[in-house]
């Protein structure tokens, strides 16, 4: 069945199923969500599937519910990067998504790095990729500062960070930041509120590199802020106050991970706290009013299935804030490999990705509590990265 369905999507070149209003500065709740064709990673490592259907990339609109979704397809896009490898500006018409890896040549078993991001026009009808802009090698998480008028793109196998300006619907590169050594694996980039600073995950270094932002030119400070384990995602609250990053440790199934705060307003700027989560944390996100703070982790269910420690469910959990910092708040299963999670621009919905399952699932978000709605959203690929509007 599923490979019927496979087959099914890859003939299609869009399916609309219903036209979302038109898209501004108060434009409606939209996610996107990537989903990727030509990784797999169910066998425990992630492995390219030769001659792959095409990735595709999903979009929602929660004006209404249940959302109305439109599927564009031949959107390449990858599980290879946090599930920030999309950003959506301000404005609610542009949406950059990272293209982070190629599948080699002559071997379509391995990979190369790739180094473009999509430009996407939300507004036109129906949406669709108006262009690119080259970044640096493996572009990966993405943060727009909250003017809108500029990017950067983390470069996992670059250690650089590109800064793009932004115009309309347009991007340039302007210049490229050093952050760490290629093998270091910077992945994630999170700008401050007030679009000063913004922190850069460096996961195999192990450590968050702390940037400066002076109109338009980013520099590195030399700053690294200590964490926990490899840190992927990182984030910042709404007010500024916080960063926040969850990292990998062994990445055994059983051992539990950590969350760590790090306070923004303190001088200097360090790691305050670490709240343990569940094995494995793959995203994180924060509530648009900054009071919740959801997390995926793996739970063994990224591992094969002859592993003893594997799970055949991954789990979503809800911390909620608690002065300078986050106390949990309640767990539920989701299915296996969760790679995204968002919360929707107005705060009533959340949503999470089931990478295998090739599905979304909606929760709603009421009292500071979750319910699961039951709700399941069919996407064309294994979905990857998501991202919510403003």
């Amino acid at each position: 069945m599923r490979h019927k369905c496979h087959q099914i999507w890859g003939r299609l070149l869009l399916v609309a199923f219903c036209a979302p209003s038109a898209v501004g500065a108060a434009g409606p709740p939209l996610l996107l969500s990537g989903n990727e064709g030509k990784i797999d990673l169910t066998p425990g490592v992630a492995t390219f599937v030769p001659h792959a259907p095409p990735d595709s990339l999903s979009i929602l609109d929660f004006s209404t519910f249940p959302p109305s979704v439109r599927h564009l397809v031949d959107v390449p896009n990858s599980v290879l990067g946090p599930p920030s490898n999309i950003a959506i500006a301000p404005n609610g018409r542009l949406a950059l998504i990272a293209n982070a890896v190629k599948p080699e040549p002559r071997n379509q078993t391995n990979w190369l790095p790739e180094n473009f991001v999509h430009l996407l026009d939300l507004a036109a009808r129906p949406p669709g990729v108006v262009g690119r802009v080259v970044t640096g090698l493996q572009p990966s998480g993405i943060s727009i500062r909250a003017d809108g008028r500029l990017a950067l793109v983390a470069n996992r196998a670059e250690g650089t960070i590109s800064v793009l300006a932004l115009d309309g619907l347009s991007a340039t590169a302007t210049h490229t930041v050093k952050v760490c050594a290629p093998a270091d694996s910077v992945s994630d980039v999170a700008i401050s509120p007030d679009g000063r600073l913004a922190l850069a995950s460096v996961q195999k270094g192990g450590y968050l590199a702390l940037l400066e932002l002076r109109a338009d030119t980013v520099s590195a400070t030399g700053r690294r802020i200590s964490v926990y384990g490899q840190p992927y995602r990182c984030i910042i609250t709404p007010d500024g106050e916080l960063g926040l990053t969850a990292g990998q440790g062994y990445g055994n199934g059983l051992d539990h991970d950590a969350l760590t705060v790090i306070d923004l307003k303190a001088a200097p700027i360090r790691a305050v706290d670490y709240v343990p989560l569940g094995a494995v944390p793959e995203s994180i996100e924060i509530s648009p009013d900054g009071r919740l703070l959801a997390a995926v982790v793996m739970n063994g269910s990224n591992l094969a299935t002859t592993d003893p420690n594997h799970q055949p469910y991954g789990e979503l959990v809800l911390l909620r804030r608690e002065g300078r910092t986050f106390r949990l708040r309640e767990r539920h299963r989701v299915g296996r490999i969760p790679e995204g999670v968002a919360f929707t621009s107005d705060g009533r919905y959340l949503v999470v990705q089931c990478h295998p399952d090739r599905e979304l699932r909606v929760f709603a978000v009421k009292g500071g509590h979750l319910r699961d709605t039951g709700h399941r959203i069919p996407v064309p690929g294994r979905p990857s990265s998501l991202r919510a509007s403003p």
